[in-house]
């Protein structure tokens, strides 16, 4: 088996539900392997989700009305936290009730590790789910679902990739975190990135509803901002942890989705669009 495919099955059953057989063993190569294929998996579970969002949009249809947008939106958020059994969710639940404990670094690692969840993780899900539910729904309306939600899902993985670039240090000694933490080169991140605004760039070029220039500029932009706030966020979690975790890292993901999604639904001034000369 080629070190890629070991790679992107290490990631798919990291990431993601999918019922295949993974590495027999799980080291560091490995484990760098697969942040390296977490990108690819994003793409993979934004295509399926566009599927569905797509799907839904036709079926739910009624006569003589517009398409329905909050349904599919719904339901192609809730496909992606199925397939992924709701881990980044977790993750972020579990970052945000850290913030609301008082105590020093061990206290809050501790507090990542308990299986409940408390106020602050729920108000925290809470409104980072309706806020992307909301935002894939105003793209949807704007005709721009399908290459919305699969280019939030493939930057929010490549920000997992970039959460364990060179020097990163865990918060723990043990877990996901001090598994992943530092494998990757930046050279390997970056080219990562560059795929990832390829492959947005022709989404968002070729979208079925209707891809243009504009679009690939949008969703090039969606994934820049997207990558800018996970990087801010990583920043964050690691000076506050004193390194990452599989939690921070979940925690990354969703934040990361939201501003992509969040990127996506807004309007483009027409003088900016003008100005770029694609108006």
């Amino acid at each position: 088996m080629t070190a890629p495919v070991i790679g992107v099955r290490a990631a798919v059953t990291l990431l993601t539900v999918v019922p295949i057989r993974g590495p027999e063993r799980l080291d560091r190569t490995t484990a760098r392997r697969a942040m390296l294929a977490a990108p690819a998996v994003g793409f993979a579970l934004g295509f399926v989700c566009a599927l569905v969002v797509l799907g839904l949009r036709v079926m739910t249809k009624p006569p003589g009305e517009r398409p329905q947008t909050l349904l599919p939106a719904v339901v192609g958020l809730a496909l992606i936290a199925l397939l992924t059994r709701g881990l980044h969710l977790d993750g972020l639940a579990d970052v945000a009730d850290s913030f609301g404990v008082r105590g020093g670094r061990d206290r809050m690692l501790a507090v990542m590790r308990e299986s409940t969840i408390g106020a602050f993780g729920a108000i925290t899900v809470l409104f980072v789910v309706l806020i992307q539910v909301s935002a894939l729904s105003v793209a949807i309306s704007a005709h721009r679902g399908t290459v919305s939600i699969l280019v939030a899902a493939m930057t929010s993985r490549l920000a997992a990739t970039w959460s364990c670039v060179e020097r990163t240090p865990a918060a723990r000694p043990d877990g996901l975190g001090a598994l992943v933490a530092g494998t990757v080169r930046r050279r390997d991140a970056t080219a990562a990135t560059a795929g990832v605004l390829l492959v947005a760039a022709l989404a968002g070029r070729f979208d079925f509803h209707g891809g243009d220039d504009g679009r690939a500029v949008r969703a090039v932009v969606a994934v820049v901002v997207g990558l800018a706030a996970a990087l801010l966020v990583r920043h964050r979690l690691v000076r506050r942890f004193g390194g990452i975790t599989g939690d921070t890292l979940g925690a990354t993901i969703e934040i990361t989705l939201m501003v992509c999604l969040l990127t996506m639904a807004m309007t483009i001034p027409t003088s900016i669009l003008r100005f770029l000369g694609l108006a």
